[in-house]
């Protein structure tokens, strides 16, 4: 594949457009909280997952809340690298742990677009790769991208992984790798792409210490906190998968995904309508899938992005969290980043600007009500 330079300046109009979309999607949020008598602080930074982060990041691993039915939910669920991050950038800064969640998901969410556009850029060329940065910040859900969760920090290390293992940079695809399975379970998803990129690199020819090196990196971050966690509980190589199991989350192919849809479409008009909406997302994600494979993306961005829609798809609990656990999943917008790449320069900005004005209406609308949980 080409070298290109990946400075500043030739990314800086794809980090000019994601920041732009951002700062629209908060502008809205703090309009809609005023009037709302709500507190947008408290909405990106204290409430669902960011709390969880903020007492690890506060007092470690060991916190429990037992439900009514039995159900325990462990504070061991959450992976430690964005805990971590807050730790480190509220010492210097007197921050509180969620400010200072908010600090690192700004920081991570620049350092995602810019990764996603070195993705599409080495890919499609830098018209695309601004458009891929720029349709990333305006998904529906792109508020969570500003939040004290971990979706941005996820992105940006895969998706920098994916890039160093599309160029051959395999210490550093490793490294990346590595923390990517330090922030969230689907990180197993980042260490079958660079072992996937690794193997077809060997088939091609290439022979190194460091393609070696990388592919054993790449997945110690995962397999020590897993293994921690099943030291700590007593459970073995099975310990994580039983402190999911109290949240409710497991993986059963999508059956009780398709039973809740099902439900759904069986209850009232406004279920039925939602039942239907859901059934045209999950074909909207497929067809873009689809269109990854015809755009014959490598091998390793199509097992990446296939590992992170299944494990999001056919999970068996929280189904209002599905749209959030897609975010990882930017190869599926590279078809369309292609596509408004071709377009005059007008439309397509249009395109994009009416995207970013529903995503922040929505993303207003959605954390003053149900949030993602």
């Amino acid at each position: 594949m080409p070298v290109k330079d990946l400075g500043f300046r030739r990314a800086a109009p794809a980090l000019a457009v994601f920041a732009a979309v951002r700062l629209l999607g908060l502008a809205v949020l703090a309009l809609w909280c005023a009037a709302a008598g709500s507190s947008p602080h408290t909405l990106l930074s204290a409430r669902w997952d960011s709390l969880w982060y903020a007492r690890i990041a506060a007092e470690g691993y060991g916190y429990e809340v037992l439900l009514p039915g039995g159900d325990v939910h462990s504070n061991l669920a959450f992976f430690p690298l964005l805990p971590w991050l807050e730790r480190l950038v509220a010492a210097p800064t007197g921050l509180s742990f969620g400010s200072a969640g908010l600090v690192v998901s700004a920081a991570a969410g620049l350092a995602a677009a810019w990764g996603i556009f070195a993705v599409a850029d080495l890919l499609h060329g830098r018209r695309a790769g601004i458009f891929a940065a720029g349709v990333w910040a305006a998904l529906p859900v792109g508020i969570v991208q500003s939040m004290a969760y971990s979706e941005s920090l996820f992105t940006a290390l895969a998706a920098w992984a994916l890039y160093g293992a599309l160029r051959g940079r395999w210490l550093t695809a490793g490294l990346l790798a590595a923390g990517a399975g330090l922030t969230r379970p689907v990180g197993a998803a980042v260490v079958a792409a660079v072992w996937v990129a690794a193997a077809w690199a060997w088939r091609g020819g290439e022979r190194s210490w460091r393609m070696a090196a990388g592919a054993v990196l790449a997945p110690l971050g995962a397999a020590a906190y897993v293994l921690w966690v099943g030291a700590r509980t007593g459970g073995g190589l099975l310990g994580y998968l039983d402190v999911q199991g109290g949240w409710g989350n497991g993986f059963d192919g999508g059956w009780a995904f398709a039973r809740f849809v099902g439900a759904k479409l069986a209850s009232s008009p406004a279920g039925a309508a939602a039942g239907t909406g859901l059934i045209a997302g999950v074909a909207l994600v497929l067809w873009l899938y689809g269109l990854c494979v015809r755009q014959r993306q490598p091998a390793a961005l199509l097992v990446y992005c296939g590992i992170v829609v299944a494990l999001a798809l056919c999970a068996s609990g929280y189904f209002g969290s599905k749209p959030r656990l897609l975010l990882p999943a930017f190869p599926l917008l590279l078809p369309p980043a292609v596509a408004l790449a071709g377009w005059r320069t007008g439309r397509a900005a249009a395109v994009l600007g009416a995207l970013a004005l529903a995503s922040a209406v929505y993303g207003a609308f959605w954390l003053n009500g149900s949030g993602p949980p």
